[in-house]
């Protein structure tokens, strides 16, 4: 092993370790977000501290990043070696905008939920209490009180 670089582990070690499925692993790979080197034989090795990358990757997508602001992101860390502690703290910060931004949103929804899940009709067509004739389609598609209007905006 060269300095700086770490242990080499099997696909399906990573995979067991960070649970997620090797076919995820090999598309990750693909698109350059974790990389292997290949044994005599042939199968992937990955660095251990690909398992870091992997959680990454994982978490961002659950807080909405999409795979390519993903690979943005992971860029400019080292790729044979754990990044440092600076180094993290710094897509940290990427990640609080988005965090703030998520918060908000299901506030939003929770606030949402009584009204209009709440009453049970599941229908902005049809519901004559908040969108008679339909006026809250007129402002665009998809669920237009979700997504920020309000029902004054609708009005207009």
């Amino acid at each position: 092993m060269a300095p700086g670089d770490d242990e080499l582990l099997p696909i399906g070690n990573i995979a067991k370790r960070s649970g997620v499925n090797a076919s995820a692993l090999r598309y990750y790979e693909s698109l350059g977000l974790i990389e292997s080197v290949r044994s005599a034989s042939g199968h992937r090795r990955y660095r251990r501290s690909a398992l870091r990358r992997v959680a990454y990757i994982v978490f961002a997508q659950r807080l909405g990043f999409q795979l390519e602001e993903i690979a943005s992101q992971l860029e400019g860390l080292p790729k044979h070696h754990a990044p440092s502690g600076e180094e993290w703290r710094g897509l940290s910060k990427t990640w609080m905008a988005r965090v703030d931004e998520r918060i908000q949103e299901l506030t939003h929804l929770r606030k949402s939920l009584e009204n209009c899940i709440g009453c049970g009709c599941l229908s902005m067509k049809v519901c004559h209490v908040f969108n008679q004739a339909d006026y809250i389609g007129k402002r665009g598609a998809g669920p237009r009180l979700w997504l920020g209007d309000t029902l004054k905006a609708a009005e207009e």
